[in-house]
């Protein structure tokens, strides 16, 4: 994962995610780790269950915590793996949708 991202100063917010090199769209780009959580908080992922159709969050301690958020995001988490939905070109920022909170 370190090969293709790195963390910097982000012009959205505070630290983000950026690609190191050209990423093609649908690369895997890594698991949200951290220990699961019950409250929410800075850098906590909230994921949906869907064999027990539950959520519960992950405290996010990997760099995947600096994810962030875009209206038309270039990545996406499925459970807690996160792929790119666009190539992202070497250099530019790698984005989620936080969800219709954010809207």
């Amino acid at each position: 994962m370190e090969e293709l991202i790195y963390v910097d100063e982000s012009p959205i917010h505070g630290k983000g995610l950026f690609a190191r090199v050209e990423i093609p769209v649908g690369t895997y780009l890594g698991d949200y780790l951290g220990p699961i959580v019950e409250d929410d908080g800075t850098y906590v992922l909230w994921v949906h269950d869907e064999e027990t159709d539950t959520e519960y969050g992950i405290d996010g301690q990997n760099a995947l915590r600096y994810l962030n958020h875009r209206g038309e995001p270039n990545a996406e988490f499925d459970g807690e793996k996160l792929y790119t939905v666009n190539s992202i070109p070497a250099g530019s920022e790698i984005t989620i949708h936080y969800g219709a909170d954010w809207d």
